[in-house]
């Protein structure tokens, strides 16, 4: 998956409803969503994941808070599964690698 294909169907996007509760309860916007994508980076790809490829996304946003997004790309667009803010628990300090 490439992030290229993802920005290009930036038009296109499915929220699931765990996605928007979450981003509900997080404080996260759609506008912020999109920004992260558009400056992100593919962290962690999953080919296989069903019913559709998936990846990890790391971006910032113009407030520059970093999220990451997991989202599927199917041949009608996107899908946004959960969008989260990444902490040092799970993440080294760059907030990209896994402990």
């Amino acid at each position: 998956m490439e992030i290229k294909d993802i920005i290009s169907n930036l038009s296109n996007i499915l929220w699931s409803a765990h996605c928007l509760e979450r981003m509900h309860s997080r404080k996260i916007t759609r506008n912020e969503v999109k920004e992260c994508i558009k400056a992100g980076e593919i962290l962690e790809d999953y080919p296989n994941d069903f019913p559709h490829p998936s990846c990890l996304i790391y971006g910032l946003t113009k407030g520059n808070k970093v999220l990451h997004v997991v989202l599927g790309l199917t041949n009608i667009g996107i899908t946004i599964i959960t969008v989260y803010e990444p902490n040092n628990i799970i993440f080294n300090d760059d907030l990209k690698t896994r402990r």
